[in-house]
Formats: C-alpha cells, sequence, structure tokens
C-alpha cells in the first residue's frame, strides 16, 4: 500500500507532506501533519528568524524521540524554487545549503524531518559578516530555572550599559537565549571575541549565578556560551518547536515577561493562540542594528589585564592566542605542577570589581560510558552508581558531565564523572567503560577527531 500524502497550499505553491499521520509526538500524540499545522500560523515570526539564512539541516526522520543526523548539503532532488547558497566550513570544505523565504520553503523544510530550525547568523547576500551576536545561556544539571532567569537579566543589564539591546526567548530546551542584531560590518572572530567579552562581564557581575569557563569540569550555574558565536555554530531559531516530549518552542518574550515565565508554558498548542493574541516580540528586531564597538573596547581591557582568548571549539584549527586544548584535569606547567589561574576578569570601566578569588585546579575525572543515545549512557551510568553506591552519595548534579558529542553527521553521548568531593582514599578509579562505544568505526580518517557541543 502506498503510503499516504497530504497535498497543502502553501505561498502560492503545492507542497507536499509525505507520512503525514506519523507520530512526531509520542508523550502528546503529535503528528507530522501536526508540526506543519503549528509553523503556518506562526510562520510570519518563524520566517523572521531564518529569512535568507543559510540553514543546517537537523533531520529527526523518526519523531522527537528517534535519532537525528545533520545534513549541511542540500538534497539534491528538490524543487527549483528551493534556494540554496554555497557556504565555506572551517574545514575547508563548501556546501551547499537550504535558504528559506517564504512559507513553502518553510513547510517543504519541516517535511524533511527538521523539527526545530537552524540558522546561521548570516545573511546569504554577505556570508562573511554575522548581523546577529547569539548569547545561548547553558545551565549546567541541577541549575533550577530562575536562576537561568536572574543571568538573562544580569546580560540584560551588561547590554544596556554598553548601549546594546537584547532580543530574550526560551531556548525551548533547558537554557534562554538573547540575540543582539548587528551591523554586518565584523567578522565571525570579532563577532565571538565579542561574546566573549560579554561572557566575562556578565561573570564578573554575578559570579556565583554564570560562567564563562568552556571546560565542563569548571563550570557552575549558567555556562554563556560564547562560541556558539564561531563560524559554523547554530542555534535553534524563534519559534522552532524542540524535540521534548511536550513539544515545546523556541519562544520570542518582552523583558517584562522574563522574570514571571516558565519554559513549559510554551508548546505547539499555546503559542499559536500567543502569536496571534500578542504578536511577535522580535518583530521591531528587523529595524535594529547596534554596533559592537563597546564590546570590543571591553575585549581589548580584558587583554591588556592578562586574559587572552578562550578554547574554540574542537574541530576548529588552533588559533593565535589560543590556551591550550587541553582539560584543565589533565593540564601541567613546564615544571610538572597544575596549572592555576583567575577566572573573573577585570571590572568594566566605572564598575565595582565583584569577588574575584575563585581558581581553578586539576579535576578527579573518571569516563564511565559513550553510547550512540543519552539513554544507553545513563543506563551505563546506573550500573556504575550500583557498583559505587558510598561513592555516589559525595556526587551532586554539577558532578555529573553529561556531553553530546558531534561525530560525521550525528551525535553521540559520553558521562564522566568529577570525584572532587570525593574524599581521595575513597574515590573509585577509571575503570573499562560500562558502554564503549566507537563513533568512528569504520570511517577511514576520522579516528580520534572528537567533536564536542558543549
Amino acid at each position: 500500500m502506498l503510503a499516504r500524502k497530504e497535498v497543502l497550499e502553501v505561498a502560492g505553491r503545492e507542497v507536499t507532506v509525505s507520512n503525514p499521520d506519523k507520530v512526531f509526538f509520542p508523550k502528546t500524540g503529535h503528528t507530522k501533519l501536526d508540526l506543519v499545522r503549528y509553523y503556518l500560523p506562526v510562520a510570519d515570526g518563524a520566517l523572521r528568524g531564518v529569512d535568507g539564512r543559510p540553514m543546517a539541516l537537523k533531520r529527526y526522520v523518526n519523531g522527537a524521540e528517534g535519532e537525528f543526523f545533520f545534513q549541511k548539503r542540500a538534497p539534491t532532488s528538490r524543487p527549483d524554487w528551493i534556494e540554496v547558497v554555497e557556504l565555506a566550513f572551517p574545514s575547508g570544505r563548501t556546501a551547499e545549503e537550504i535558504v528559506v523565504r517564504d512559507a513553502a520553503q518553510l513547510v517543504w523544510v519541516i517535511n524533511l524531518g527538521c523539527i526545530d530550525l537552524n540558522p546561521h547568523p548570516v545573511r546569504a547576500e554577505d556570508l562573511d559578516h554575522p548581523d546577529e551576536l547569539r548569547v545561548d545561556l547553558d545551565p549546567i544539571p541541577g541549575v533550577a530555572w530562575p536562576q537561568i532567569r536572574d543571568v538573562a537579566m544580569v546580560t540584560k543589564e551588561v547590554l544596556d550599559d554598553l548601549g546594546m539591546r537584547g532580543w530574550p526567548k526560551t531556548s525551548g530546551s533547558r537554557g534562554f537565549h538573547v540575540y543582539c542584531r548587528i551591523e554586518p560590518r565584523w567578522t565571525f572572530p570579532e563577532v565571538r571575541r565579542a561574546a566573549l567579552a560579554l561572557a566575562r562581564e556578565v561573570e564578573r557581575r554575578a559570579p556565583d549565578l554564570a560562567t564563562s569557563r568552556w571546560w565542563k569540569e569548571e563550570r557552575h550555574g549558567v555556562f554563556l556560551d560564547y562560541n556558539q558565536n564561531a563560524k559554523d555554530r547554530t542555534v535553534a531559531s524563534a519559534y522552532s518547536v524542540r524535540p521534548t516530549p511536550d513539544a515545546r518552542v523556541s519562544t520570542p518574550l518582552s523583558w517584562d515577561e522574563v522574570p514571571g515565565i516558565e519554559p513549559e508554558a510554551f508548546t505547539v498548542d499555546t503559542v499559536p493562540k500567543r502569536f496571534a493574541e500578542v504578536g511577535d516580540p522580535f518583530e521591531p528586531m528587523d529595524q535594529a542594528s547596534d554596533s559592537l564597538e563597546r564590546l570590543l573596547e571591553l575585549s581589548a581591557q580584558h587583554e591588556e589585564a592578562g586574559f587572552g582568548d578562550a578554547p574554540w571549539p574542537p574541530h576548529f584549527a588552533k588559533q593565535a592566542g589560543e590556551p591550550p586544548r587541553v582539560q584543565p584535569s589533565k593540564r601541567r606547567t613546564a615544571s610538572g605542577k597544575p596549572e592555576r589561574q583567575g577566572v573573573v576578569p577585570p571590572p568594566a570601566p566605572g564598575k565595582r570589581a565583584g569577588p574575584t578569588g575563585r581558581r581553578r585546579t586539576t579535576m578527579p575525572l573518571i569516563e564511565v560510558a559513550r553510547a550512540s543515545t543519552e539513554a544507553e549512557a545513563r543506563e551505563g551510568l546506573e550500573r556504575w552508581k550500583a557498583r559505587h553506591p558510598e561513592a555516589w552519595t559525595y556526587l551532586g548534579p554539577a558532578d555529573v558531565l553529561v556531553d553530546s558529542m558531534r561525530g560525521r553527521s550525528s551525535t553521540w553521548t559520553r558521562i564522566r564523572l568529577n570525584l572532587r568531593n570525593v574524599p581521595e582514599g575513597e574515590r573509585p578509579q577509571q575503570e573499562a567503560l560500562e558502554v564503549d562505544y566507537d563513533p568512528w568505526e569504520g570511517m577511514e580518517g576520522w579516528e580520534g577527531q572528537v567533536h564536542r557541543r558543549s
């Protein structure tokens, strides 16, 4: 029997939705067609987030609970009204990526199994100069939502002081996003440098709540992921549905709403009604165009005070001035002693310094599992806990490091444990992994190339 198809009239074109009755969200029962029907009434807002931008396709062909894969290259079999642009990646490779400008193209992308939309921060007309600085607030495990909101408000305060406007939205997952629309005249490294300065200033003002530290073993509270502004990094855009059990939506907000909102309030069922009633808080964003000059001045002040660059994503070539790409727990100075350095940068002009006593030291880490899915990795963690119940009592949420690692076209999961709070004489030693998945097996030339999505 042939699979059923649904043909929709969208933006003056006929767009086919294949397998429209396929359940994409088992908990809620929403199908692929329900997903399409969500995007249509919010299309003006969703298009505002992706309009004219090359897009990485993150495809969940088996729904939100199935495995996904990244497809950077546009499908060769596509309608002639699907626009593409050739994008160059840090590896030196190039690919034609999809560019969405209307609702028909949007529905065509959703039909490929793209639950959320992941555009680059550049327009197809100028691929070298971002017009968005993206602040990604990424909480470590155990951080409560009110703390994330507090860090978002500190971010707003910093931006206000710098004469920049932030545009807040829920991530639709665990975190929070703040966008800044900027003049497209700075390069990717310059925008990333500005984002790092912003992250360090937020950390300075709220040292107990936020961190700019790249290595997970050093983080606490909410991490401001400055590397989301490196070339080839994407963030789920406004009105994107996320692959959560309750089909949450990355929802634009006004700043007045931020202190009181809860992320579970925004789903495929509630956001279209909200959009119809209050409109899109991001609608004025296209008229905004801020300068990065004051953030880059702040970065220069940090550098003069001895705070240089911070680690880049691992698939980038080593950058000039970048610190060693070795996690601190394995780092040594020339004398063989653990490296120590201050974390919090100096205050911005006219601002009081916050606490600066935090130091970094080596961390006693062990690895528990490498698995193709997070569920398998966590099953391995449960087996480890059963063997080491005494040590487990010392561990808090921040001591369980769950890394989503990027393979060639999909992700896999690594779990490590930080035993810093376990008395030294009671610390379990590194053992054979509970799950020992090799994501590079059979891929010649890819051995050891571990790509992290922090």
